[in-house]
């Protein structure tokens, strides 16, 4: 019969490889999040400087062009374009860092400066999947030995009661 500790140590490890099982799912999830929100902000960013073009302006005189207007809604508006060009150019970058970063290493990009509201989309959206890949297996295998871990860190300070008991009798 199996010993109490065994069952919980399994099952901690189990619970650990499960959940770092999702960790690259997740990071396939946010990247297509990612490159969505990116293809419409390339639009909205590319039509922006196509009228600045047809005014033979540059981005950068049609945005001070906006925050030198008199009426606050168009230098509202000016504001408003400036954070959706910071925006592009921050998802931009990161769409770069994932497709740099090793695949076994992409769930810890995601976390690196992400994008607050496609990674709450992402998190909202998920779908846990069986991980079949290489670096699937890799999380799953971290998770197990991580969960293994822990019980073994939380069930220390037990052993040590329980042999100085054994050693008493």
């Amino acid at each position: 019969m199996m010993r109490v500790g065994t069952v919980l140590a399994l099952l901690v490890s189990l619970a650990g490889g499960a959940a770092t099982s999702q960790a690259p799912e997740l990071a396939q999830q946010y990247r297509q999040r990612l490159h969505g929100a990116l293809e419409e902000l390339a639009q909205v960013v590319a039509r922006f400087e196509e009228d600045a073009a047809r005014h033979e302006m540059r981005r950068e005189e049609a945005l001070a062009a906006y925050s030198d207007a008199e009426e606050p809604f168009l230098r509202d508006r000016g504001l408003s374009m400036r954070r959706v060009i910071e925006r592009f150019e921050h998802l931009e970058q990161q769409a770069v860092r994932l497709a740099e970063w090793p695949l076994s290493l992409r769930p810890l990009a995601v976390f690196v400066n992400p994008d607050g509201d496609v990674l709450k989309g992402a998190v909202e959206d998920f779908e846990p999947a069986v991980p079949l890949t290489a670096h699937g297996m890799i999380w799953t295998v971290s998770g197990l030995l991580a969960g293994f871990g822990l019980y073994k860190t939380l069930a220390f300070p037990f052993r040590r009661r329980r042999a100085a008991r054994v050693a008493e009798r």
